[in-house]
């Protein structure tokens, strides 16, 4: 070795190198984190899969939706949180919808056009009214008012386009309700309002969302937003006794043994304050399916 030029002995120490490393940080390294996450965190390191009758049935840590085939609620479940995580809890495609809160004014679908791939024109829903629209929808569902501030009965943002831009209306249209709806208010400062002709370019005009006579919504938030991950396997507290009733009735059983067990799956704030309580909506399913 001592024979061999100084440029070879160079690329020879650090081909040595190379190589224990790789043996250390690609095999012995890999192999000793994974034995000891095998003897000390079997159930978590397999990936906190849940069990039923002998089956994997899903995760405790990945949400997951209870619905038909047609992507409406099974009744006798509790439903989870929305997510945007691909069609929907895809631990390949977790993410959030990248949608911000200012995010208020629909692309209406036009009637008979098509999109690049030749499917037909469907639009795009702005997060105001995907929240709106899921807001109405859980509150069919669970009997209650889907109603909240900035919403339309109808399901969709109540926003408008008052032009001109700046100084005294002259127009003013609800963006979000393609015609011949009924637009959600008849007058905006003396001016009729509008409904929308879809294709039709509003850019012009001043956005302004209207907050309506709504309060307090019945429908909690995260009834109706989705997670950050897309895979949040929890609903909170309230989500929760919001649909009990409905539990209750489909499947024929008091209102306060389906309560009893939400309480029973109800996990508290980390370290006793980060956080709210929350249940996780799998674990509570299957408690229901086994009683």
């Amino acid at each position: 070795m001592n024979h061999l030029p100084g440029w070879v002995r160079r690329h020879v120490a650090a081909l040595r190198a190379l190589l224990v490393l790789t043996v250390v940080t690609g095999v012995v390294y890999p192999l000793a984190a994974t034995g000891a996450a095998q003897a000390l965190f079997h159930e978590k390191a397999n990936g906190s899969r849940v069990q039923k009758d002998g089956k994997t049935v899903g995760s405790a840590l990945i949400g997951q939706s209870f619905t038909d085939e047609d992507g409406n609620p099974v009744r006798k479940y509790f439903q989870s949180r929305p997510s945007a995580a691909g069609d929907g809890y895809d631990p390949t495609s977790t993410s959030a919808s990248n949608l911000g809160p200012e995010d208020v004014v629909d692309t209406l679908p036009v009637p008979g056009a098509k999109d690049g791939e030749g499917n037909p024109d469907e639009g795009r829903r702005s997060l105001l009214t995907q929240v709106c629209a899921r807001s109405k929808a859980v509150g069919e569902l669970e009997g209650v008012s889907g109603a909240r501030p900035y919403c339309t009965p109808d399901g969709v943002g109540a926003v408008l386009k008052v032009f001109p831009a700046v100084g005294a209306p002259a127009r003013a249209v609800s963006v979000n309700q393609a015609c011949p709806a009924v637009p959600f208010t008849a007058t905006y400062r003396g001016v009729k309002v509008e409904c929308a002709m879809p294709g039709e370019d509003y850019g012009a005009g001043r956005t302004v969302p209207v907050r309506g006579n709504a309060t307090r919504p019945a429908v909690p938030a995260d009834a109706v937003t989705a997670s950050g991950s897309g895979l949040d396997p929890h609903i909170s507290v309230a989500y929760a006794r919001l649909q009990a009733p409905r539990v209750a009735r489909e499947r024929g059983l008091p209102l306060a043994r389906v309560t009893a067990l939400v309480e029973a799956h109800t996990t508290g704030r980390s370290l006793g304050f980060m956080g709210e309580p929350a249940v996780n909506v799998l674990e509570l399913n299957l408690a229901l399916d086994q009683s």
